[in-house]
């Protein structure tokens, strides 16, 4: 019995940490001056504007990168809408 209540609480506990978390952002360099808007896939425990935007500068700044803004967060249901949006820089880091 008891390994079957641990086992219901571990389906219940990881199913939430298993959502994806996504933010969008805004990004530039300098010399020369350039500017893009991308889509980066987050820790959950990152999962909120404040929380993402370290993890976002980091990545990014391997290439040179400044960040400019965090837009927002959110799930899979949002990726299609920005898909477009991002073109080579959706998913990219």
């Amino acid at each position: 019995m008891r390994t079957l209540l641990f086992g219901t609480f571990l389906a219940i506990v990881a199913g939430p940490a298993a959502a994806a978390c996504y933010a969008d952002y805004r990004a530039r360099t300098e010399d020369p001056l350039r500017l893009h808007y991308g889509v980066i896939e987050v820790p959950d425990g990152a999962c909120s504007v404040s929380g993402a935007a370290p993890i976002i500068a980091q990545r990014i700044a391997a290439e040179g990168w400044q960040l400019l803004q965090v837009i927002s967060v959110f799930d899979e249901s949002g990726l299609d809408a920005r898909r477009s949006d991002a073109g080579a820089y959706f998913l990219r880091y």
